[in-house]
């Protein structure tokens, strides 16, 4: 059954009750209300627009249609003091482009800004709205009925981290990125081969500057119209789900840019963001930082998030930095900050609104995912709210992230001195329901690519880099990998140029490629990887202190008793006739083996298996270990 975005009857009508939950923060379809909807009146149809911007003096629309007269199309502020400015233009339509001319009352300052809510902008540089709701046929219902299972936090959930503007582009075309409908064919094929189950794209909401890489929003209810409109961005998430592929959406509620067009100094006021520096910009990014104690913006930003849920079939948002929101000195030096009522650094009204956020997405879309990008140590972040959490489904473990670089960046010979840095995070990885990230974030900023940060030389680098990928597939928590990690590319990453796609010529790349494939394979095979991913009862370590040789291994369990035995040398001698203590006597199968001659290893293995010998109440196993290598076996019996 399809499903047709058409347009809302009482869209661009605005109740008394819409005002009031606008006006409380609990409204969350505002872009139903605010904004530009088609609309009749008096028989005539046309176009009616709303904006909130209490602070203004005269508010009116310009556009092509008045040739950008300030003074013909004047909008009337609401009765109820709202803030809301309201008008019906008639005689205009779907594709018409527009801004709003705001003079204020507060010391006579004039603007023209784009609509926060508008569906669609012009693609930059240009930077007003265009009239228009989004019309699609979907082709997702299997997808959108079922979505629940892959979904789940019991479920294989192996994502493949995109930008879309620079995953793959035309050569032949000055190197232009490819649009929505020609990413579509192309990146669905790739993650169905390569067998991860999710995809998700770095900020797809307008930007203006692209190498923000889209994490400094103008457009909170707008896909970037670089690649196309509204509807391919549409097609480009139908056709994934009609792949069995879900989508997860990076999100930025925690600051926008200071562009003249945008949010900032919106109405001659600080409406958006908080009018004090200290609380108000951000020193990292010199951006602005939302005000989380004025309703009407938190209104917006529930309203933008459900958008992306509602209108645009998301399957999970990734909500980044978390950490800047919940920390009134976060990045900032003494003196530079201001605490709560209370004396203390918690950033008060944003922890209000995460909570109130997650409560409303899980509220309405049970099937789907929050991630929290969240680097501290701030408790149950991935904990439900009635339990004093912050309600997400999920967060970033970036200590296991830090800790694992470290190590596989080290030469193997001091890796034993670094044994306790590997293990540590089996201390605290059930503490939240984690994702385990080699993000964006790793391979960019002079930190080089994945293959360049391992050590030795070219056959122990691509040694290395699979054995990182066998540990973390083999590590309890969903898996995240950014895009030309899993070819090995030598570049670091760079936004204005493609993965390097020609490198699968050459052998080792082509087997990195392989042995990732092989891993998102068994992981999706097999519940023991994936089904008590949060549970410390379901995983045991066979042996963590033979740091002498830096050796690892440890077992994943499922509820049915199934076990997956994982065992990691990292260091580049083979070794033969390695004994363990297993959890049980019998066959254990060798499933995978990252030093097989078919992704560029050496080819030292156990021949498809082992048995293990009675010994005391388990069982004596004697393997194989090959060098820089990881070997997944299952217990048969």
């Amino acid at each position: 059954m399809s499903d047709k975005r058409k347009t809302n009857a009482d869209a661009g009508f605005i109740s008394d009750f819409d005002v009031y939950l606008f006006k409380q923060g609990a409204h969350r379809k505002m872009y139903e209300k605010l904004g530009s909807h088609a609309a009749s009146q008096g028989g005539k149809d046309g176009v009616s627009f709303a904006v909130w911007a209490p602070n203004a003096e005269y508010v009116s629309v310009v556009g092509n249609w008045n040739g950008w007269n300030r003074g013909s199309h004047p909008l009337k502020p609401r009765w109820d003091e709202s803030g809301i400015w309201e008008g019906f233009v008639p005689g205009i339509g779907r594709g018409e482009v527009y801004k709003y001319h705001i003079s204020s009352r507060v010391k006579g300052y004039k603007v023209d800004k784009a609509d926060p809510y508008a569906f669609r902008n012009e693609s930059p540089p240009k930077t007003a709205s265009i009239v228009w709701e989004p019309e699609y046929e979907w082709g997702d219902a299997e997808w959108m009925k079922t979505r629940r299972d892959p979904n789940s936090l019991s479920s294989p959930l192996s994502i493949y981290e995109v930008h879309l503007g620079s995953w793959m582009r035309v050569p032949e075309e000055r190197g232009r990125s490819l649009t929505y409908r020609e990413l579509a064919p192309r990146l669905a094929d790739y993650v169905k081969s390569t067998g991860f189950t999710h995809v998700e794209l770095l900020p797809v909401m307008e930007h203006p500057f692209y190498g923000s890489w889209g994490y400094q929003v103008t457009g909170y209810f707008a896909p970037t119209g670089r690649y196309g409109a509204p509807e391919d961005f549409m097609y480009l998430v139908d056709t994934l789900h009609q792949s069995g592929i879900g989508v997860i959406l990076d999100w930025v509620p925690s600051h926008f840019p200071n562009d003249q067009h945008g949010l900032a100094f919106f109405d001659g006021t600080h409406l958006y963001e908080h009018s004090d520096p200290r609380k108000g910009f951000h020193p990292d990014w010199k951006s602005c930082i939302f005000n989380y104690g004025r309703n009407e913006v938190k209104a917006f930003l529930n309203s933008s998030a459900m958008l992306w849920l509602d209108m645009y079939h998301a399957d999970g948002l990734r909500v980044d930095g978390v950490a800047s929101m919940l920390y009134l000195d976060y990045s900032r030096k003494k003196g530079e900050w201001v605490p709560n009522e209370y004396g203390g650094n918690e950033n008060l009204p944003a922890i209000e609104f995460i909570k109130n956020l997650n409560l409303s997405v899980y509220s309405e879309h049970k099937d789907v995912q929050t991630i929290a990008e969240e680097s501290t140590a701030w408790p149950m972040v991935s904990r439900p709210t009635y339990v004093g959490g912050l309600g997400f489904g999920m967060k970033w473990n970036m200590g296991w992230m830090n800790d694992t670089l470290e190590y596989f960046s080290k030469d193997p010979v001091y890796r034993k001195h670094l044994q306790n840095t590997l293990t540590f995070s089996i201390l605290y990885a059930f503490s939240e329901n984690f994702v385990l990230p080699l993000s964006h974030d790793e391979v960019v900023h002079a930190k080089g690519s994945l293959i360049r940060r391992m050590p030795g030389d070219l056959w122990q680098k691509f040694a290395n880099l699979r054995a990182l990928f066998g540990y973390m597939f083999g590590h309890p928590g969903k898996k995240l990998l950014f895009m030309g990690g899993e070819i090995g590319q030598w570049a670091e990453w760079n936004h204005d140029s493609s993965v390097e796609w020609h490198l699968l010529g050459f052998p080792l790349h082509s087997g990195l490629k392989s042995w990732v494939s092989d891993l998102n394979r068994l992981y999706r095979e097999e519940p023991a990887l994936y089904e008590l991913d949060f549970s410390h009862h379901w995983f045991e370590w066979v042996d963590f202190r033979d740091y002498n040789q830096s050796v690892i291994s440890f077992v994943r369990k499922s509820t049915k008793g199934e076990m997956i035995l994982v065992v990691c040398n990292f260091t580049p001698l083979p070794r033969n006739g390695y004994r363990l203590s297993v959890p049980r006597a019998g066959r254990w199968a060798e499933k995978l083996n990252s030093d097989s001659h078919f992704y560029g290893g050496s080819g030292v293995g156990n021949s498809g298996g082992v048995w293990a010998g009675p010994s005391d109440s388990r069982g004596s196993l004697e393997i194989n270990l090959p060098p820089l290598g990881v070997l997944f076996f299952k217990h048969e019996g």
